[in-house]
């Protein structure tokens, strides 16, 4: 046998016994995955996955084996035992599917666990839509959507930020979540790792472990009042940290950062040489003074945007993204890839959409906020009051709370809220919406109220 046919025997046995660690590995993450269940524990341990990547890293220094490949190479097996665990947690879309079986029951539920808003598109719309097959918008179009279309988004964010945007920063996606998609698949590699401040839209880290990048989270707390540490932030960095993902307003709590908080994490950002994604889709519902990562001018930013809240027009899956024309050149590649392009007919009705007045949507929702935490202040829950957004983040004061018991005994009287631990590590924690009538948010806060005396 020759040397190279010995050495392959070789690398070709210790690849069969690293697949049969990877085995043992994963039946002893779902083992404590389960503990973890029935203890109402959180799926990520930060102080626990920092203790084992400084051990790793010492090892590799300690047997000659190059760091980046080890931290690359726990950063995957970390992301498996995360994957395995997080199978049957419950999200707010579990429970609005929950909520929609029930109803086609007959049930009558009242939704408050998902962000759709209850308003009808402008009126324009309906009018786009029936011009939409005389104007010949049906063919296929640019991968990075039409270019009318793209000008005027330009042009609104122009005069919006009193800046200079031009087409070319601008991309045209199925909704902003695919833009966060095509983000993440194409900016960052495997073994990467992207920072993720917690409670956070759950879209982030599912799109970041689908990708194979290594989420690290900030977590933090209502005593706080949701603001990260400039430090943590600048801790949490190392040489795989590609990516921050910022979401303020934020989603779930509608909390707004302070500006010189902003202003420090942008600048870590930029320190580092690091990707900011700026999901900015509930711009248009701030309630204070609110600075969108655009006015920092940094080339390594991408905002994303998305019709379905500022217009109510969730159905149509319209979104678009804002960066530099080298990043939004990547994007367009991968969507091209997958879908080809945005449906044209739906491009031309949210371009009519543009020209539309939305400020009065704000005007309702702040209002409905503004109803329900003044209900919520009565009732068993700690929270922050949002500063923009369509959320209330409530804690429930009771020690032996169990969100997802309580969550499907809502169900059963009728009321469908989102669990906190769809959101991080926030398991006494409930998402209330308000994108109902006041009169429906009554009913629903009633309901959630007379719960959680009788649960006492």
């Amino acid at each position: 046998m020759s040397d190279i046919d010995a050495l392959r025997n070789k690398i070709d046995k210790i690849t069969f016994e690293m697949v049969k660690l990877l085995k043992e590995r994963t039946e002893t993450a779902k083992q404590i995955g389960s503990l973890k269940n029935h203890m109402r524990l959180g799926i990520t341990n930060e102080e626990r996955e920092n203790h084992l990547r400084i051990e790793v890293l010492e090892l590799s220094k300690n047997i000659g084996l190059d760091e980046k490949t080890a931290a690359t190479f726990l950063n995957f097996l970390l992301n498996e035992s995360i994957k395995i665990q997080s199978s049957n947690k419950p999200t707010h879309l579990s429970v609005f599917l929950k909520a929609k079986e029930l109803e086609k029951q007959g049930r009558k539920i009242i939704h408050m666990e998902v962000g759709e808003p209850d308003f009808y598109p402008p009126k324009i719309v309906k009018s786009a839509l029936s011009e939409v097959y005389d104007q010949g918008y049906t063919k296929y179009g640019d991968s990075k959507g039409m270019i009318e279309f793209r000008e005027a988004i330009a042009k609104k964010t122009s005069e919006q930020y009193d800046m200079k945007i031009q087409k070319h920063n601008v991309m045209v996606s199925p909704g902003a979540r695919f833009s966060v998609f095509l983000a993440i698949s194409t900016l960052l590699n495997r073994g990467d790792e992207i920072i993720i401040i917690e409670p956070s839209w759950p879209a982030y880290k599912e799109n970041a472990l689908n990708s194979g990048i290594k989420v690290r989270t900030i977590h933090t707390t209502l005593e706080e009042r949701w603001e990260p540490k400039i430090e943590t932030v600048e801790n949490i960095i190392n040489p795989n940290t590609k990516m921050i993902v910022l979401n303020y307003p934020n989603n779930p709590t509608g909390k707004i950062l302070p500006e010189k908080i902003q202003d420090g994490i942008v600048e870590v950002a930029t320190k580092n040489n690091l990707y900011i994604l700026s999901d900015e889709i509930y711009s248009s519902y701030a309630y204070k003074y609110w600075k969108t990562i655009l006015r920092y001018e940094y080339s390594k930013s991408i905002i994303t945007q998305s019709f379905s809240k500022s217009h109510a027009m969730t159905g149509f899956r319209i979104g678009y993204a804002v960066s530099s024309p080298d990043i939004i050149d990547k994007m367009g590649k991968l969507q091209a890839l997958c879908i080809t392009n945005v449906a044209e007919p739906i491009q031309y009705v949210s371009l009519k959409a543009l020209e539309a007045d939305t400020s009065n949507n704000a005007k309702t929702m702040k209002n409905r906020l503004d109803f329900m935490t003044k209900k919520a202040r009565n009732m068993q829950l700690d929270f922050v009051e949002p500063d923009g957004a369509m959320y209330l983040f409530a804690r429930i004061k009771q020690e032996s709370f169990d969100s997802f018991d309580f969550i499907n005994r809502l169900l059963d009287l009728g009321v469908a809220v989102a669990p906190g631990e769809a959101f991080g590590n926030y398991k006494n924690f409930v998402r209330i919406s308000a994108c109902q009538p006041e009169d429906t948010l009554n009913q629903g806060m009633k309901i959630i109220d007379d719960a959680l005396r009788d649960q006492k």
